[in-house]
């Protein structure tokens, strides 16, 4: 695939005439998919794909389209000369850009991460020995995924991750479930059995009566899956240096420093080591950034256009300006006395439908659903029906945080709208002495 790109970026850099400045983007896969229905295969197949977005700059103008590869390179080179063709006869049309910013810099960058991913076979022997009698629902997706960047200027990036990634469901008689995941760089057959164990105890705990709660502030613990939730409506501008110059960014209180959080919390934007490339799809180098350090507000994540328009120095972001691999400092609480210091209060594995009931309190809301159990003196009781939350992440992870667990975990996103993503976030979960349920 690095050679295949490597010769659709020589056919372009051939093709430019006086005063034409070019961008390449490169996306591709080769993916392996399994579905599964009360634990059996029900749906088995492979995606091979790849595209790239190529973008023309001239005076001040640009303009991009996306073009699909075959594979045959000379089939390619010619859709790549259609569509070149088709953007010089755009470009005269277009306004000039005002917030243009081009990396003129020759950076080079490659990261190949070739992990060895599991043979297909020993997952489903796996899955069959420790959860063959159990109604799971799930998606195993597995395989490498590719990302590249090249300019006129001479920067040329490439990044290859192997990856495997298994979400899924089992499902109780009564209707209730318990939702799980496994996914990573490094296949562990100990860690797989161990995570279907945990779920497999879980279910169990569903099958007792049913725990009604009424409205009102509960000590809780959120399981790494739950912080996700929280963090992943964070990365909806909470960051972004766009969001924060107009006001619309739900950390604005933070970052103009009239709040803080608690000490215990430091979020960074942790590329190196991670599933994503370490360039923009804007064409810069991505640097990793301290965005939150003891709970007091750092660095923002700045894309080329908001780095022209603010009068800001880029580090690298996407032009949405959403961190790719979201990363919190473990804290000291080990996963072992989770219940133990819980004591009495609730224990959420999942938070579900996430959204913002006042942004600039940075309030949100949202469901407790699949595994949320009552416990009491360290045991579990039993299942807690549904509820809403509706609280500030001043208080959750500000004011009512107690801990974080020392273990942290590795999520990758399950996205698979287009392709596969590369997005991940490494989280601990957090003890907190209270979190407010409305109805």
């Amino acid at each position: 695939m690095k050679h295949a790109f490597e010769t659709l970026v020589g056919d372009v850099r051939k093709a430019l005439q006086a005063g034409e400045q070019f961008t390449l983007g490169y996306s591709a896969e080769q993916s392996q998919f399994v579905r599964f229905n009360h634990a059996k295969v029900r749906q088995a197949g492979t995606v091979n794909q790849a595209g790239v977005q190529l973008r023309l700059i001239r005076a001040g103008r640009q303009a991009e389209q996306q073009v699909t590869l075959s594979g045959d390179t000379q089939l390619d080179s010619q859709r790549l000369f259609t569509a070149l063709e088709q953007l010089r006869q755009t470009l005269p049309l277009l306004a000039v850009d005002p917030y243009l910013r081009l990396d003129e810099g020759a950076w080079h960058s490659h990261s190949q991460q070739e992990q060895r991913l599991p043979e297909l076979s020993d997952v489903l022997t796996l899955l069959e020995r420790e959860a063959g009698d159990l109604d799971l629902v799930g998606i195993y997706a597995a395989g490498p995924i590719c990302r590249g960047f090249a300019s006129s200027f001479g920067a040329f990036g490439w990044h290859q991750a192997n990856s495997f990634n298994f979400d899924w469901s089992l499902f109780h008689e009564n209707g209730e479930a318990v939702k799980a995941n496994y996914a990573g760089q490094v296949w562990s057959a100990d860690d797989f059995t161990a995570r279907l164990r945990q779920a497999r105890e879980q279910l169990g705990f569903l099958g007792r009566p049913a725990v009604t709660l009424k409205p009102g502030s509960y000590r809780a613990y959120l399981a790494p899956a739950a912080v996700d939730e929280i963090a992943g409506m964070l990365c909806w501008g909470g960051f972004s240096a766009q969001a924060l110059a107009t006001g619309n960014s739900a950390l604005q209180r933070l970052y103009n420093g009239d709040a803080r959080l608690s000490p215990l919390v430091s979020f960074t934007e942790q590329v190196s080591g991670s599933l994503s490339p370490a360039f923009s799809d804007e064409g810069s180098p991505r640097l990793d950034v301290a965005l939150i350090q003891q709970g007091e507000a750092r660095q923002r994540l700045i894309s080329a256009r908001s780095a022209a328009e603010f009068e800001l120095l880029a580090n690298g972001a996407d032009s949405y300006e959403s961190p790719c691999a979201l990363s919190l400092a473990a804290g000291s609480l080990p996963s072992e006395q989770i219940l133990e210091r819980l004591g009495t209060g609730l224990y959420i594995s999942n938070l579900w439908y996430l959204n913002y009931s006042d942004l600039p309190a940075a309030r949100m809301t949202g469901l407790t659903r699949f595994a949320t159990f009552w416990v009491e003196d360290g045991q579990i009781q039993g299942p807690v029906s549904t509820m809403r939350f509706d609280d500030s992440l001043y208080s959750l992870l500000g004011s009512q945080l107690e801990d974080l667990t020392k273990e942290r975990e590795m999520i990758l996103s399950t996205s698979t709208y287009g392709q596969r993503s590369t997005g991940s976030s490494h989280l601990p979960g957090a003890l907190v002495k209270g979190l407010t349920l409305t109805l």
